[in-house]
């Protein structure tokens, strides 16, 4: 994936009616806890070999096994077809804060560091801005 130059709010505009609103709230939460940090449209083909447009806030770099640093966001938010996705790249006692706190985030899929679910009635906002907060603390901390 990579950096674009395109607006995220383009992006968010040009969504179907319901997903489009419940993405421009979400991304309105997220740019609260993060304020200040860059706010950038990702595309490009994402693991598991699909194209994917994600909104990244906050830079971050990090290694992969294969020795390769790169760059990357610290919290990422996408759009998929049939549920919305919230990236945090952010970790606590060496566990991905998402599989960490993932059982207090409501009715949600998580994985290693995405946060998945169909409407932003199942998940547990408040608990979900918390994940948010300590990707932001990982950003001042750089």
């Amino acid at each position: 994936m990579e950096r674009t130059r395109k607006s995220p709010d383009k992006y968010i505009a040009s969504l179907p009616d319901g997903q489009r609103e419940e993405m421009r709230a979400l991304d309105q939460k997220i740019s609260s806890v993060l304020k200040g940090a860059s706010r950038v449209l990702w595309e490009g083909v994402f693991w598991g070999g699909s194209e994917q447009s994600i909104i990244g806030y906050g830079d971050m770099r990090y290694q992969r096994s294969s020795k390769d640093s790169v760059d990357w966001f610290m919290v990422g938010l996408a759009a998929q077809k049939n549920y919305i996705s919230v990236y945090i790249n952010a970790t606590e006692d060496k566990q991905y804060v998402a599989k960490k706190y993932g059982d207090k985030l409501g009715k949600v899929k998580v994985g290693s560091s995405s946060i998945s679910f169909k409407r932003l009635a199942d998940v547990e906002l408040k608990e979900l801005m918390k994940l948010v907060e300590i990707a932001n603390r990982h950003l001042k901390a750089q």
